[in-house]
């Protein structure tokens, strides 16, 4: 008796250290940042691989930058695991932009959040775009037709390619992604009068935020992000929220009259204050936060990326995880 309860006693221990180690097969999301900034530095532009650690189906959330920032992943190791069939032709580049990404998550038709996609649509595969209404009909209007660009849609102006359906998000109701473990709930955000969205993924019990350009609630007169804060504050609490992607694009002397729909270290850092207050003391703890569409700068001073992350860290009294992305990384996020 006494040697079953010793072995009982162990394997319960070996569970325990496997959750808390976050060792179990399958758990959180892998992140690729193929684009990391926002703004004008072409070939880095907002765009981030997603699927879940146990399977490699995937989808991006923005595609701003597609083939440049797949070859810079790709160099720098980050589809290393990563096996082309033999009997394919396609180098590993192609195969992940045409076989492993499912579909793209589009937060809003700026130019920087699409580019990418635009550009690879020729030699890209078949797939979904996902996004709310006004942003699937301004990238039909706006690019694909005819005259920006072919219509690779299945909407707009004849002869429409079909390459991409373009699938429309309700509001704060999930979606299933096609031919993916994963679903999506599109959040309604403000970017200066433009409607942006922010992506809640989920995959089993594990979820993750996506957010596109977004200006804060009080400059932009809207209760959004609180709104965001509060669909996903149970699964915070639960540790079911794995990481948020999350702006900064300017440092916090910015005037607000010059924001133009964007965040700062300081609007960002009252927001997830914000949140901290519905999910509870403690619960942000640990959480990463990748800090994405940090403008690059013309100037002789040096890039932002310190001074935003040292203004961060220099108000972090909730315990998160700050992350400052370069173009080519990739995280496990568990």
């Amino acid at each position: 008796m006494k040697g079953r309860r010793v072995a009982l006693v162990a394997l319960l221990n070996a569970a325990f250290l496997s959750i808390s180690s976050g060792a179990m097969a399958g758990d959180g999301f892998d992140v690729v940042a193929l684009g990391a900034l926002g703004g004008i530095e072409d070939g880095n532009l907002s765009a981030y691989l997603i699927h879940p650690h146990d399977d490699d189906r995937a989808v991006t959330c923005d595609a701003g930058t597609l083939v440049n920032g797949l070859r810079v992943a790709d160099a720098k190791g980050a589809f290393d695991a990563v096996k082309v069939p033999p009997e394919s032709d396609l180098g590993r580049v192609g195969y992940v932009l045409t076989k492993q990404i499912k579909g793209y998550l589009i937060s809003h038709a700026h130019l920087d959040h699409v580019a990418g996609l635009v550009i690879s649509s020729p030699d890209d595969s078949n797939k979904p775009i996902y996004a709310l209404p006004s942003v699937g009909e301004a990238l039909v209007t706006t690019y694909f037709n005819w005259q920006a660009w072919p219509n690779f849609t299945d909407r707009g102006k004849e002869p429409r390619l079909k390459k991409f359906t373009i699938t429309d998000l309700e509001p704060a109701k999930a979606t299933p992604l096609a031919d993916t473990k994963m679903k999506v709930t599109a959040f309604p955000l403000s970017h200066g009068g433009v409607e942006s969205t922010a992506f809640l993924i989920e995959s089993d019990d594990d979820a993750m935020l996506c957010f596109g350009d977004t200006g804060p609630d009080a400059v932009e007169k809207t209760t959004h992000m609180r709104d965001i804060w509060s669909a996903v504050a149970d699964r915070l609490k639960q540790r079911r929220l794995k990481a948020i992607v999350i702006e900064s694009s300017y440092a916090s002397d910015r005037p607000d009259k010059l924001l133009f729909g964007h965040l700062t270290p300081k609007w960002l850092l009252a927001s997830l204050h914000e949140l901290a207050g519905q999910a509870g003391a403690g619960s942000l703890n640990g959480l990463p936060i990748v800090i994405s569409h940090i403008k690059y700068a013309l100037t002789r001073e040096q890039q932002p990326q310190k001074k935003i992350l040292d203004e961060l860290e220099a108000g972090n009294d909730i315990g998160v995880r700050f992350v400052m992305p370069e173009q080519g990384a990739r995280w496990h996020f568990r």
